[in-house]
């Protein structure tokens, strides 16, 4: 809930403005502000206070507990200027706020974050839980002194502008992933470490590894051993250190711990055993272990105990779902300490420790059955699940892109891409990110290469134009993953919609896009896809139309539609559309000269109902236009 606070007429007109605008909800209070302020700080998780910031301060310093449990704040000025992130930047959320309002009101977002004045990633917006020395560690950071990176396993973070040190303590180094390519040509070898250079500065994201500037020789990305034996222990007080694990190590003064979601809990428990009992034994058995309660993901247990309160409060209280298995798939589970009791109370002799390796997808029990009156817990390590985000960029205008597409890419830790792509968005990359890039007709390879860095446990943007699903990276790239990688498509304007909302609306009835590229498809396919659009008085799309080597199609597509539409049916020619060189020309079917159109050419071929009107081409989305153009030509 957003609070949303003023003192003047303008201020409410402000409010009332992001009431309108903002897609969280929002509550405006109303009255003195001395009064107003404490309840909402009490109840909301972000304010906007439109009055000055040293007001606001004096309003909200006695209500100051700590960065975790205060709301984010913005203030905006009289005149709607600035939107100030005053307070909880980033665990409150008041930076990303700031320019939610901005966005609103036409003002300017101010953000003092020193890590997002920097470009620097800031640790505590990583997408698992983080504790220890982040203020220590994030210093380090801004002052570009080198930061190592220890993975117990590969899991799908954002770049961190870190130098890769060895794989964790228990010694399990990753498989080997397939060997990659930097931007630079040098090559990248699978294992457990991590590479980026130490500075932002010095991660542009195109480079690949070069001196750490300690008088160290840089070591392998992605996962393996560098050479050379196992390099000792890190001097974690020595130097600043992030450490992806969900162990329980001794606090050390410049390390930070970012904790995975990679235990499960299976729990089972007697009818009427109490939250209290069922929590205390997770922690106990966590604890006992040195397990981190914060990489938890889940608590399972049998269908049977879905509705058990005391099971559900714990999985409530932890913040975590509750996941649940049928009795006949929990004793399919070979566990190591199976019990009469369950099979006969359920019909299966294990709970806690079945339950445990099924929502664990194959991972391992790290903690066997542990016991309490009424309670049992058994703790399963899941196996890291990479990610790939299969982005659609857009026609090629920074504005046609998504929010969501940028976030994606400064979300990943790779991508892979045809080489003009990346160079679109080569901005938008964390430092450190490493760039698979390669030329035209290497589709497969790139499908192929990035479903394999999102297997060994990568965060992956596979990037393509327009949307990523049309005609582009998304089919190849699902046609490879199985279901061991999550997979995010993130949609994108595509080269059609970019071109049609140039000429008008030829779009506004039935259409269909066709490509007529006969590399993948041959091409009495593509004739015959056309001959039905023809007959079904589709607006079609031409996607691919000619290139030097493809000359002939086009006008065969053409000389098919004219067979079933006048000569004098609207065409619409974009070229480069949102793209430095943009060209738009509307002609009609038999006007339109095939040689003045190449493969960054869109050609939209309107229906019998298509007009051109004040120099726009129109299809008209009902049926009342077209019954009266019936009667006209009666």
């Amino acid at each position: 809930m957003i609070g949303l606070l003023w003192a003047t007429a303008a201020g409410r007109r402000g409010c009332e403005r992001l009431a309108a605008a903002l897609p969280e909800p929002t509550r405006r209070y109303d009255g003195p502000l001395g009064e107003a302020v404490p309840r909402a700080f009490a109840e909301c998780d972000r304010l906007v206070l439109f009055l000055a910031t040293g007001a606001a301060v004096r309003l909200l310093a006695p209500l100051l507990a700590g960065k975790d449990t205060d709301p984010g704040v913005v203030t905006v000025d009289e005149a709607h200027t600035f939107a100030v992130a005053l307070l909880g930047g980033h665990a409150g959320g008041a930076n990303s706020l700031a320019g939610a309002v901005a966005d609103v009101l036409g003002c300017a977002p101010v953000v003092t974050t020193a890590t997002d004045s920097s470009g620097t990633p800031a640790l505590d917006t990583l997408p698992y839980p983080v504790e220890g020395a982040v203020a220590a560690v994030t210093r380090a950071l801004l002052d570009g002194s080198p930061v190592h990176l220890r993975e117990d396993a590969i899991w799908p973070l954002p770049a961190l502008p870190v130098i890769a040190h060895r794989p964790g303590t228990r010694g399990d180094a990753a498989p080997p992933g397939p060997a990659a390519t930097a931007g630079s040509g040098t090559t990248w070898t699978g294992g457990a470490e991590r590479f980026a250079p130490a500075t932002a500065a010095a991660a542009r994201p195109h480079q690949g590894p070069g001196a750490s500037g300690d008088g160290r020789s840089p070591g392998p990305t992605a996962g393996g051993t560098a050479a050379g034996g196992d390099g000792g222990r890190p001097q974690e007080d020595a130097e600043p250190l992030v450490w992806v694990t969900d162990t329980v190590k001794p606090r050390a003064a410049r390390t930070v711990f970012v904790r995975p979601p990679s235990l499960v809990v299976g729990v089972g428990a007697s009818r009427g055993a109490g939250a209290a009992e069922v929590l205390g034994l997770v922690r106990e058995s966590l604890a006992g272990a040195s397990l981190s309660v914060r990489s938890v993901s889940a608590l399972a247990t049998a269908d049977a105990k879905r509705d058990e309160p005391g099971i559900v409060a714990a999985a409530e209280r932890l913040g975590v779902p509750l996941v649940t298995f049928g009795a006949a798939a929990l004793a399919r589970v070979a566990v190591p300490n199976p019990s009469d009791a369950p099979l006969r109370a359920l019909g299966t002799p294990s709970v806690a420790e079945a339950a445990a390796l099924l929502a664990a997808r194959g991972g391992e029990l790290v903690v066997e059955k542990r016991k309490s009156a009424m309670a049992t817990v058994a703790v399963a390590r899941r196996p890291p699940r990479g990610r790939l985000a299969v982005v659609g960029l857009g026609p090629g205008a920074r504005d046609l892109m998504t929010p969501r597409a940028e976030r994606e890419l400064r979300a990943a830790s790779v991508v892979v891409g045809l080489d003009q792509y990346v160079r679109q968005i080569e901005d938008l990359l964390r430092p450190g990110t490493r760039v698979l890039a390669s030329g035209l007709g290497a589709e497969e390879e790139r499908a192929r290469t990035a479903v394999a860095e999102a297997r060994a446990g990568h965060a992956v943007a596979l990037i393509g134009s327009g949307d990523a699903g049309v005609y582009a990276m998304a089919s190849p790239a699902l046609a490879e993953a199985a279901d061991d990688i999550d997979v995010v498509g993130v949609p994108g304007v595509t080269a059609a919609l970019a071109a049609a909302a140039l000429l008008g609306a030829p779009l506004g009835h039935d259409h269909v896009s066709i490509s007529l590229s006969d590399l993948h498809t041959p091409w009495p396919v593509i004739e015959r896809r056309v001959r039905a659009a023809a007959e079904s008085d589709l607006v079609v799309t031409f996607y691919n139309p000619r290139s030097r080597g493809r000359d002939w199609q086009l006008p065969k597509a053409l000389s098919i539609l004219a067979g079933h539409r006048a000569p004098d049916t609207p065409v619409g020619v974009v070229r480069a559309a949102s793209r430095p060189g943009e060209r738009t020309v509307l002609t009609t079917l038999a006007g339109l000269d095939p040689d003045t159109v190449d493969m960054v050419t869109v050609v939209t071929v309107g229906n019998t109902a298509t007009r051109t009107v004040a120099g726009r081409m129109v299809t008209p989305r009902g049926y009342r236009w077209q019954h009266n153009l019936a009667e006209e030509a009666e």
